[in-house]
């Protein structure tokens, strides 16, 4: 399994080097990664050089990538390291990966549905919820909550949606 960490931007300059946004918690920990691969692993990514633009954007030279059309040609790519490769996560924390997939029960039990993305926007994690059966996903705060519990070993979340949530979900 593999964990997105950054996304390649805009080409900078003439000489290859790229706008790179980085994922991790210390966004200047993406240097260290190794190997970076892009979303099918067909490719490695070596980082050469690595200089902060602002927080979680930096301006990166990588191995073998030497001209401005070299550097356009990795516009949007993803990269991404070995799950078995970063570090554990602390005490009430998650890599995003090991969420999605998990499957959601209120907290009477009553199956909802599947983690399928969790997305942020800036104003913290939110879980995106595919139903049981057919209809719209749900979107809920990743918070204490409105999720009291994250059991991975057992492979579910309990979920108490605010009143303020709409829930179709039940089967």
């Amino acid at each position: 399994m593999r964990v997105l960490v950054g996304r390649i931007g805009a080409a900078h300059g003439v000489k290859g080097e790229v706008r790179l946004s980085s994922f991790t918690e210390d966004p200047k920990a993406i240097g260290a990664y190794r190997p970076l691969t892009d979303a099918e692993g067909a490719r490695q990514f070596e980082i050469l050089s690595l200089r902060r633009l602002r927080d979680g954007l930096f301006v990166v030279r990588f191995s073998g990538v030497n001209s401005r059309g070299e550097a356009e040609a990795l516009n949007n790519t993803e990269l991404y390291v070995p799950r078995e490769t970063l570090p554990p996560p602390g005490e009430e924390e998650f890599y995003h990966t090991d969420l999605i997939g998990l499957a959601v029960r209120d907290c009477a039990g009553v199956a909802l549905g599947r983690i399928v993305n969790v997305l942020n926007f800036g104003g913290g994690d939110i879980l995106e919820i595919a139903p049981v059966q057919h209809g719209e996903t749900l979107l809920v705060p990743f918070t204490k909550e409105v999720v009291p519990i994250v059991d991975l070993a057992a492979g579910e979340i309990i979920v108490n949606p605010p009143v303020e949530i709409e829930t179709d979900l039940r089967a």
